[in-house]
């Protein structure tokens, strides 16, 4: 149930003092972020003592390591994520005593209330896309709240409360929790098969984005991008519909309403008889297909075109999204945060273009049991695309294992040595590979973005 149509006792002044369990989590430490500045009480506790308690403890916040159900001292309402296991301590006291508990989604809607949002959905982009919407706000000189579900350098937090009414927000699909939000714009970056854990199947994925698509109010926007089939297939069911929003779509087809001409020594924006430069600092088409879906957003709220769009020479990305760690013995290390297939070929294709007709080298991580199981003879199709790879054992993350299923269902159809128990002997083995002008990629939503210290320790020691 939304949080801003769930009655008073979820509008933000009603929620009282409000606790998070996992605040040190990048979505969780968003909301609070924002409570925070706009005058709400809040404490939280995380495992760990994560660097973004330290900010959130400066602003104001009571922040404990370690949970205990005397964290929640006089807390009115608790948060918890979809990480957050229900026999947390915690949470487990919060529903003892009968307070108000909200999924993250439910309490960023609350924050939301009263804002004109964007809201950037999709099984691929939507941090990069809600980073460059928020970039092109700031750029045209307005001044957004928003909250992205990953550190964004060139911003320097991943969320804000801003002066204006407009609201950017990344909206998560992979529990549905996204239908909590009330878009006026809504971003549908790609839509494909994920998260079958929660969803069962392909279909039930599209139905919540029709869904998703269907809370923009009649008056709102539907921005979809034209070159992904299931996008531009929820755009066709909309435009279908009576009495709904409006739709555009962007992309590089000639139906787009915001039509990308992509070059690698210039890219361009068309829409209405107007042209605009499109100087993109990240690489790759997905990334102007992002800055697309961005730019239409950002001048449906009122930005100047010129201005929004200019702005994008100076936004470097966010963090682990091609991301450069560093370069030693003259090979470049980038960290990508792909765990789909689909993003695990747009970075190898980034990577290609950045190579200059070098060597490319990979240290993949799969992320869950589940995506490996559905999506091995995907992953090493995509992975094929490297000059060398290596793949370690499955992050688990939130599951447990799954008999039979492994990273050898990956590697299976990737040459001899692909598959890499010991993380040691993959950064020895791909340093080693590595010649001057060649990039080093690891690439996964796992701990896999640690190894590229590593992997620049090995290439300085050879």
């Amino acid at each position: 149930m939304s949080g801003t149509q769930a009655g008073d006792d979820r509008a933000l002044g009603a929620l009282g003092r409000v606790h998070f369990v996992g605040i040190g989590g990048v979505g969780m430490s968003a909301v609070a972020r924002i409570m925070v500045a706009r005058g709400v009480p809040v404490s939280g506790s995380d495992a760990k003592d994560l660097p973004v308690m330290a900010d959130l403890a400066g602003l104001g916040a009571r922040v404990a390591v370690g949970y205990d159900a005397g964290n929640l001292g006089d807390a009115e309402t608790v948060v918890a994520g979809s990480a957050i296991r229900p026999d947390n301590p915690e949470l487990a006291e919060a529903r003892a005593r009968g307070l108000r508990v909200l999924h993250r989604s439910e309490a960023l809607a609350a924050v939301m209330a009263g804002d004109r949002v964007i809201a950037v959905a999709g099984t691929h982009g939507k941090t990069t896309t809600t980073s460059m919407a928020t970039w092109m706000l700031r750029g045209a000189g307005m001044d957004p709240s928003f909250a992205i579900g990953a550190n964004i350098p060139a911003l320097g937090v991943n969320a804000a409360a801003g002066e204006t009414d407009v609201f950017v927000a990344e909206a998560d699909e992979s529990d549905a929790s996204f239908l909590n939000y009330r878009p006026l714009v809504a971003v549908i970056t790609n839509v494909e098969a994920d998260h079958l854990d929660h969803y069962g199947t392909a279909e039930a994925v599209s139905a919540a984005f029709d869904a998703f698509a269907a809370l923009v109010p009649q008056g709102g926007l539907v921005l979809a991008c034209g070159d992904d089939s299931g996008a531009r297939a929820v755009a066709e069911r909309m435009r279908a519909a009576d009495g709904g929003p409006r739709v555009a779509l962007y992309g590089t087809g000639a139906d787009a309403d915001v039509r990308v001409r992509f070059a690698p020594e210039g890219s361009r924006l068309e829409w209405s008889g107007r042209t605009v430069p499109l100087p993109l600092a990240v690489p790759g088409l997905h990334n102007a297909l992002n800055a697309a879906g961005a730019f239409a957003a950002a001048v449906e709220v009122g930005a100047e075109p010129e201005a929004a769009a200019a702005s994008l020479a100076g936004f470097t990305g966010a963090s682990r999204r091609f991301e450069l760690k560093g370069e030693a013995a003259s090979v470049r290390v980038y960290d990508d945060y792909a765990h789909h297939p689909t993003e695990v070929r747009a970075a190898l294709a980034a990577a290609r273009s950045v190579a200059a007709g070098h060597r490319i080298h990979v240290l993949f991580q799969p992320h869950l049991f589940s995506r490996t199981r559905e999506f091995a003879a995907e992953f090493a199709e995509a992975l094929s695309g490297a000059d060398t790879v290596r793949v370690l054992d499955i992050y688990p993350a939130r599951e447990d294992p799954i008999p039979g299923v492994t990273s050898e269902l990956v590697t299976a159809a990737l040459p001899p040595g692909a598959y890499a128990p010991r993380a040691e002997d993959a950064v020895r083995e791909l340093a080693a590979a590595a010649a001057p002008g060649d990039i080093v990629l690891t690439v996964g939503a796992g701990d896999v973005t640690s190894q590229g210290a590593a992997l620049l320790e090995a290439l300085r020691g050879r």
